[in-house]
């Protein structure tokens, strides 16, 4: 069974689906590996590490042809012309937002997974890869505030005078989150933290931060697989009115609210942006979604009255090093869930549908599409 690794073509990223090190793993196990040539450059991974470890650099096209199983960072848009009838990609398919490509993989008869729906339990940890990115992202999202921000985060006393830490509030506490509060304490700002989940509260303060409450009624504001879920326009519109004295007392907000499958709520108005102090920087980590922030403008630099937004759409991209060796981790443990850890067998693919993790994940098979919530998205857009 021959293991396909194609270079990424989406735009800006950065990322490749399997490190070297990865490689040598799966060869032990009895799979051969073919790399596309440069798959791992913008990574850092060279093609003589690929080699070393085991690896056949091949062409782009054979790739595609001969694997049995493609690994990817991003398996949409598709790229249907090379893929051919049975077999498996494996990779970030957005299929909540793009249900029409994921159509086109049914149609071109592969059998598709997607590891956006990597369901939240015990056993999937380790191939839980939002998360792994989402831990990207909040680290970097903080540095690229701290970058542009006119002043230090720390609180430093000097001969020339004491400087004041500076005063961060980040905006959802998911893994994201959790990742900018322990980054901006670690540079040594004052931190506090809102979400709409009062669960999280204790986990912000563990990381030593300050849990800032509103008074809403945010009973159902947690789905069973803990993300937030959408509240309704009202909602938004009271949370904003009382974010505003919040927002407006930081230097920095970070702001990491995300619904799956939906545009991103927005948070932060055009009023709290006014009301901060100029200079003050926002770093909108759902700028791919559309943003918190009304003003966001995806992969772009905005200066509003003197206050800078930022909206990196991809930022694990930006630290595709480590963001390649978390995400490599996280789709090899779940090819080897579904390869089967049988030692006495050569590795094959037979799908358990019982196991939630093999059926939570699956998009497509045999020119049909599987995925329940995508073939209801699909069928709204028939009936419109």
């Amino acid at each position: 069974m021959r293991i396909g690794v194609p270079r990424e073509s989406f735009p800006g990223e950065n990322r490749v689906a399997l490190t070297a090190a990865a490689v040598t793993a799966l060869k032990k196990s009895g799979l051969d590996v073919a790399v596309e040539r440069g798959a791992g450059n913008a990574a850092g991974f060279t093609d003589a590490a690929y080699e070393h470890a085991g690896a056949s650099l091949v062409s782009r096209s054979d790739v595609f042809s001969t694997a049995d199983i493609l690994l990817q960072v991003r398996s949409i848009p598709p790229e249907t012309s090379t893929l051919h009838r049975g077999q498996v990609v494996i990779g970030f398919a957005d299929p909540l937002g793009s249900p029409d490509a994921i159509r086109a993989l049914a149609d071109a008869g592969v059998t598709a997974f997607s590891m956006e729906l990597m369901p939240r339990i015990t056993r999937a940890q380790s191939m839980d890869a939002l998360s792994s990115m989402a831990t990207i992202a909040g680290y970097k999202g903080v540095l690229m505030a701290a970058n542009h921000l006119p002043r230090m985060f720390p609180m430093l006393m000097t001969a020339a005078g004491t400087l004041t830490a500076a005063r961060v509030f980040i905006v959802g506490a998911g893994v994201a989150g959790l990742q900018a509060i322990a980054t901006a304490r670690r540079l040594g700002a004052r931190v506090e933290a809102y979400d709409v989940r009062p669960a999280v509260k204790e986990q912000v303060q563990s990381m030593g931060a300050r849990f800032v409450e509103f008074a809403l009624e945010t009973n159902d504001a947690e789905d069973k697989g803990g993300y937030a879920k959408a509240q309704d326009e009202a909602f938004y519109r009271r949370q904003r009115e009382m974010m505003l004295k919040v927002v407006a007392a930081n230097d920095v907000v970070v702001t990491t609210a995300l619904i799956p499958g939906k545009k991103a709520p927005i948070l932060i108005t055009t009023d709290m942006i006014e009301a901060m102090t100029p200079g003050s920087v926002l770093v909108d980590l759902a700028a791919e979604r559309g943003g918190n922030c009304e003003l966001t403008r995806a992969d772009q630099v905005v200066v509003h009255q003197g206050v800078t937004i930022l909206g990196p759409s991809n930022p694990p991209a930006l630290v595709p090093n480590h963001a390649s060796q978390m995400y490599s981790k996280n789709i090899t443990t779940f090819l080897a869930h579904l390869l089967g850890k049988d030692g006495a067998k050569k590795p094959s693919l037979e799908l358990d549908l019982s196991d939630e993790i093999t059926r939570e994940t699956l998009l497509t098979r045999d020119g049909e599409v599987m995925h329940a919530r995508v073939k209801e998205l699909l069928a709204a857009v028939t009936r419109a």
